[in-house]
């Protein structure tokens, strides 16, 4: 596994898995991809670690991955996380695939215009997270100790808070600070402190993104890098014509983040 926020990060909009997913690429592209694709999310599959676990060198395996990222079931690039603080950082990521998507989709992906939730008829985990904070509640606050029938019935007023960006943290100090003495009924409590103090509902922000290139590393915009690959690794020539000029705002925030990348991605490769 990665270092924790970092490595594989499923696409959304998946479909379940079938003998035949992969059957398009060649055979050797075609094992190493569904070998990343067992894989769980947070996996980490730099072309040094699947060195360590698949019968392939370094370059072969670099070659392999450049061709499932034309074949479209791979992106590479960054995001930017806020953070509880009220920071942000940037996230070096491995957007992976099963289905093959063409560069109309990552860039949609990239604007975050796309669904991120699973399918309906992929199954899920037997308990929700809402139903496993609740249920481990007790050890924060023992007065809190909740029942299971408790903990079902709390666990969809507590899944609102997580849609409008509530954290684990956040949500704990709404439900344990300031408690009475003594607390005669929990979940009584609990349920009107999921009501009253429910978030408002946060202004919806498209995520921001980076893809790189495969070759040389460069961010780009999804357009600029069709099949993964800018168009200076491509072998194209800058147009002599000029293009018309983009507004200073969208150029300023565009030189932000491509210098956030790349600075990242130096402290990344500077030894300690």
């Amino acid at each position: 596994m990665a270092n924790p926020g970092y490595g594989k990060r499923t696409a959304p909009d998946q479909p379940r898995p079938t003998p035949h997913d992969f059957a398009q690429l060649p055979p050797r592209e075609a094992a190493i991809a569904a070998y990343l694709d067992r894989l769980p999310d947070g996996a980490d599959i730099s072309v040094k670690t699947l060195a360590k676990t698949l019968p392939y060198g370094q370059c072969a395996l670099r070659t392999v991955l450049n061709r499932l990222q034309a074949a479209g079931h791979l992106r590479r690039g960054r995001e930017r996380l806020d953070t509880d603080t009220g920071g942000a950082r940037w996230i070096t990521r491995s957007w992976w695939s099963r289905t093959a998507r063409d560069d109309g989709w990552w860039a949609a992906f990239t604007r975050g215009d796309v669904p991120r939730d699973a399918p309906p008829d992929r199954p899920g985990p037997t308990r929700s997270r809402a139903h496993i904070l609740l249920a481990a509640l007790g050890r924060t606050a023992p007065v809190l100790s909740l029942s299971a029938a408790d903990c079902a019935a709390l666990a969809p007023l507590l899944s609102e808070w997580f849609l409008r960006g509530a954290t684990d943290a956040y949500v704990l100090r709404a439900l344990t600070e300031g408690l009475p003495s003594p607390v005669h009924h929990p979940a009584a409590l609990v349920r009107r402190r999921l009501t009253d103090k429910l978030p408002p509902e946060p202004a919806p922000r498209p995520p921001r993104r980076v893809l790189e290139c495969a070759e040389c590393g460069l961010p780009g915009r999804p357009e600029a890098l069709p099949g993964g690959v800018c168009g200076a690794c491509r072998g194209e020539r800058a147009p002599a014509h000029a293009r018309t000029p983009l507004p200073a705002p969208a150029v300023h925030a565009r030189a932000s983040e491509i210098r956030a990348a790349m600075s990242l991605r130096q402290r990344e490769r500077t030894p300690a």
